[in-house]
């Protein structure tokens, strides 16, 4: 297994298939959808599933133990079953998806090999939802989870990303995971650096002290020390006017805890968190065939080669290359973030 000179070992690999997409969320950092057809072979700048597999077939020879498909929207390619089916066996499969395809191809995808999914949802309203995603997909991304969860993918994971348009539906997910088994949330820090707009994030603490005061029971996992909130149902309504937690039926929070259901909540919390760079074990891949070591930065693609000779030899100089982007390539100096230039080339 390769690590860098920070000592982080690549466990993982995360494989953009595409960058199109059928939504077009206000906070995604892309810009237009690209061709949204539906499932079809890949567009001249992606890559082939031949091309995908080599580099997979790479990453495990250097004993990387899991992949995560992710786009745009992966589900766009018509080829996604085949590319799973042809994962080394070695690998575990996830994906990263918004859910309006999988009524479809959960049951495939699943034949294929994928293990885990996550599903995009931002909102438990609908038009809400719709506001976020500048999408009417939000009944498709409902029976999306269902089919997941139907295809034995449970526990499906929610990805609701948080910021300034979205903090106020949080206490609704949290209710929605606690209410259906099956479910779980991770909220994901809004990133400024990579999508702009700072003005829309918030303080992130605040919603992991809203979490702490609800959570009946919090543990911490290993990856990132990050913490994993369990809410029982009804906990995180609450009467406005009291400011006292009900549950849904109107008992208190005491009456809810006692119930047997309850939601695992995680939170995602990269920004400016150098324990969380520190403990960053992934390096990606994008849909065009570049390979870089940190999600943040643009300034590290290399072009992954044809041959498998060629994409050994660039994976190994992107893990030496890795660097940790918050304490390391940034680094504070006089309470602010600024760029370290022992890394500006």
């Amino acid at each position: 297994m390769l690590e860098d000179e920070f000592g982080r070992e690549v466990t993982g690999v995360r494989v953009s298939l595409t960058d199109r997409c059928n939504f077009d969320c206000v906070y995604c950092h892309n810009e237009g959808l690209g061709d949204v057809r539906g499932p079809m072979e890949p567009t001249d700048d992606e890559l082939s599933a031949d091309a995908v597999v080599d580099f997979l077939e790479v990453a495990a020879a250097f004993d990387v133990e899991a992949v995560k498909f992710t786009g745009g929207e992966p589900l766009l390619r018509a080829d996604l079953e085949e590319i799973v089916r042809r994962t080394p066996d070695s690998m575990a499969v996830s994906l990263t998806t918004n859910g309006t395809m999988l009524p479809d191809r959960a049951d495939a995808l699943v034949d294929a090999g994928v293990e885990r999914v996550n599903v995009s949802q931002d909102a438990m309203d609908r038009e809400a939802f719709a506001e976020v995603t500048q999408s009417g997909a939000y009944d498709r991304v409902i029976e999306g989870v269902e089919a997941a969860l139907e295809a034995g993918l449970a526990p499906v994971k929610l990805n609701m990303v948080v910021f300034e348009a979205t903090a106020g539906y949080v206490p609704d997910m949290v209710e929605h995971v606690a209410a259906n088994d099956g479910l779980q949330l991770q909220l994901i820090e809004y990133m400024p650096e990579i999508a702009g707009n700072p003005e829309w994030a918030i303080d992130v603490e605040r919603v992991h002290d809203w979490l702490e005061e609800r959570a009946h029971r919090i543990e911490r996992r290993e990856m990132h020390g990050r913490r994993r909130y369990f809410v029982a149902e009804g906990a995180a309504t609450e009467d406005a006017a009291a400011g006292t937690p009900v549950a849904a039926d109107g008992g208190t929070a005491a009456d809810a805890a006692e119930q047997p259901a309850e939601g695992m909540v995680e939170i995602v919390d990269p920004v400016e968190n150098e324990e969380f760079c520190a403990n960053c074990h992934r390096v990606r891949l994008t849909h065009d065939g570049k390979l870089k070591g940190c999600l943040n930065r643009s300034d590290d693609l290399r072009p992954m080669g044809e041959s498998k000779a060629e994409i050994r030899e660039t994976f190994r100089e992107t893990v030496a290359n890795r660097v940790p982007f918050y304490g390391e390539y940034m680094v504070q100096e006089d309470g602010e973030w600024v760029v370290n230039e022992a890394y500006l080339s």
